[in-house]
C-alpha cells in the first residue's frame, strides 16, 4: 500500500508547487518532471527491496512453542525426541499479519495430550484392560512483553467418573534472564523428573513415572503452592540456574498440596541448583533441598526434610537419567528421627534406523524405608514402602506427535511381599 501511494503524493505535490510558481524556460519544466518521476521509481524499487527482505525475515522466523512454559526454565519435550516441524506457509498468514499477532495481548495457545493404556499383570486383585489414562490441557498466554500465564488441567479416568485437577497455575513475570518471580501451583522442582516432565504420557520415555515422584504418590510432594524465583547465574561456560520457593507444602493429604492454605500456618522453601555446561550439551548436573514441617493428624508434628541430586544427558544417544532423594523426618514430640531413600537409573537409547522412531529403554528403581517410620505409618494409603524392581521397553514413534510404548514390568514391594510381573502397552499423543 504504502509503494502505491508514495508516487501519487509526491506527483501531486510536485504539479501543485509548478502551478503556483511562474513558468521558467520552455525545457525547464520537462526535464524537472523526468527526474522527478525518476526519482519516484527508485525508490518505489527500494520499497520493493525492503518488503521482500521483511517477508523473507518472517517466513524464517520458527514460532514459538507453547508448551515451553513449565515455571521452571525446562523445556516440556520428550528428551531426546525428533523436533516438531514447523507449520506449513499455508498456515502462516502474511508478515502483517505475523507482526500483529506479536504485539496483541493476550494471546491464548492450547496444547493438548492424551494416551490410551492396556494392562495385564500377574498381581491378586488386579484389574486388566483398556485405560483411559490422563487427558490434559496446556494454556499459555503472554499478557505483556515481561508477563505471562500458564495453566495445566488434566481429567484422569476413574470408575464412573474423571476427576479433573488443576495441576499448574502460574504467573510469571520475566525481568530478564538471571531473575525470574512466578506464583501460583507448580511441580515442585526437587530433583530433575519432576520438574521435566509433566501431566501428559506423550512427554517422557516410558509409560510409567518412577514411584519416587510418581503422580498420587507420598515420596516427595509433587505439588507445591506460594511463589517461586529463577533464572540463570552468570557462570561463562558453566551453565548454572537456580530455582528458589517458598509455599504451603503438603496438605493433611499428603498426596496433594496445600492448595486452599497451609494446613499449620509454616511455610515450606525449596531451594535448586543445576548446571549445564556449554561444551557438553545434553549434560545437566543438580541437586536441590526442600524443608516443611508436616501435621498429618492435629497435635502430630515433624519436621521434613529432603535432599538430593541428579545427573541426567538427554541427547538420545544414549539417554541417562539417575536421581537420588533421601527424606528425613524428626517428630518435634518424641525427636524421634527416620530416613527414607529412594533412586532410580534409566537408561535409554534412540536407535539410527528408520528415521529414529525407536527407542528401548531400561529402568532400575529402589526405595528402603525404616521398620518404624511414623510418617508412612501415620499417612496410611497411598504410602510408602520399601520398593525393588525393573522395567525394560520400547518406545515407538508414529510421527512427531503420538507414539506407542511396550514394557515390561517387575517389583516387589512391600517387605515380604512377592514380586509382580506384567505387560502394559500405550499410545500417547500430543495436538
Amino acid at each position: 500500500m504504502l509503494s502505491r501511494l508514495l508516487p501519487l503524493l509526491l506527483v501531486s505535490l510536485v504539479t501543485s508547487r509548478l502551478l503556483a510558481q511562474s513558468p521558467p524556460q520552455s525545457l525547464q519544466p520537462e526535464v524537472s518532471i523526468q527526474g522527478l518521476l525518476d526519482r519516484v521509481e527508485q525508490l518505489e524499487k527500494r520499497i520493493a527491496e525492503l518488503e521482500d527482505h521483511e517477508r523473507k525475515q518472517a517466513t524464517t522466523t520458527p514460532p514459538a512453542d507453547s508448551s515451553s512454559q513449565t515455571g521452571t526454565g525446562r523445556k516440556s519435550v520428550e528428551a531426546g525426541a525428533t523436533p516438531a516441524p514447523a507449520p506449513h506457509s499455508e498456515h502462516m498468514g502474511s508478515p502483517t499479519e505475523v507482526r500483529e499477532a506479536e504485539v496483541h495481548y493476550p494471546s491464548l495457545q492450547i496444547r493438548g495430550f492424551g494416551d490410551v493404556d492396556f494392562q495385564a499383570t500377574d498381581q491378586k486383585g488386579s484389574v486388566s484392560g483398556f485405560d483411559l489414562g490422563q487427558f490434559v490441557l496446556h494454556f499459555a498466554s503472554p499478557l505483556s512483553q515481561k508477563v505471562s500465564y500458564f495453566a495445566e488441567v488434566s481429567f484422569t479416568a476413574q470408575p464412573n467418573t474423571f476427576e479433573l485437577n488443576v495441576e499448574r497455575t502460574i504467573i510469571r513475570y520475566d525481568y530478564n534472564d538471571y531473575f525470574k518471580m512466578s506464583f501460583g501451583k507448580y511441580h515442585t522442582p526437587i530433583g530433575y523428573w519432576n520438574a521435566a516432565f509433566h501431566h501428559g504420557a506423550w512427554l517422557q520415555t516410558t509409560i510409567a513415572r518412577p514411584q519416587i515422584v510418581k503422580f498420587g504418590g507420598t515420596f516427595i510432594p509433587v505439588h507445591f503452592v506460594g511463589l517461586q524465583a529463577e533464572g540463570n547465574i552468570p557462570s561463562g561456560g558453566l551453565g548454572l540456574g537456580y530455582n528458589l520457593g517458598l509455599g504451603n507444602g503438603r496438605s493433611s493429604n499428603f498426596s496433594r498440596a496445600g492448595d486452599s492454605g497451609d494446613v499449620n500456618d509454616n511455610r515450606a522453601w525449596v531451594a535448586n541448583l543445576f548446571a549445564r555446561p556449554a561444551r557438553l550439551y545434553g549434560l545437566e548436573v543438580g541437586g536441590s533441598y526442600y524443608r516443611d514441617e508436616l501435621t498429618p493428624q492435629p497435635g502430630v508434628n515433624f519436621r521434613e526434610w529432603i535432599a538430593g541430586g541428579y545427573v541426567t544427558w538427554t541427547k538420545g544417544r544414549p539417554e541417562l537419567l539417575a536421581e537420588y532423594e533421601n527424606v528425613h523426618h524428626q517428630s518435634l514430640q518424641t525427636s524421634q528421627t527416620s530416613n527414607t531413600t529412594g533412586y532410580y537409573v534409566q537408561l535409554a537409547y534412540r536407535l539410527p534406523w528408520q528415521e529414529n522412531k525407536w527407542k528401548p529403554y531400561y529402568r532400575f528403581e529402589y526405595i528402603h524405608r525404616p521398620v518404624v517410620e511414623p510418617v508412612w505409618d501415620i499417612t496410611g494409603t497411598p504410602s510408602v514402602e520399601d520398593l525393588v524392581g525393573s522395567l525394560v521397553g520400547v518406545r515407538y514413534d508414529i510421527t512427531n506427535y503420538a507414539a506407542f510404548k511396550g514394557e515390561y514390568r517387575n517389583f516387589r514391594q512391600g517387605v515380604g511381599e512377592p514380586r509382580v510381573g506384567g505387560a502394559f502397552f500405550q499410545t500417547a499423543f500430543t495436538f
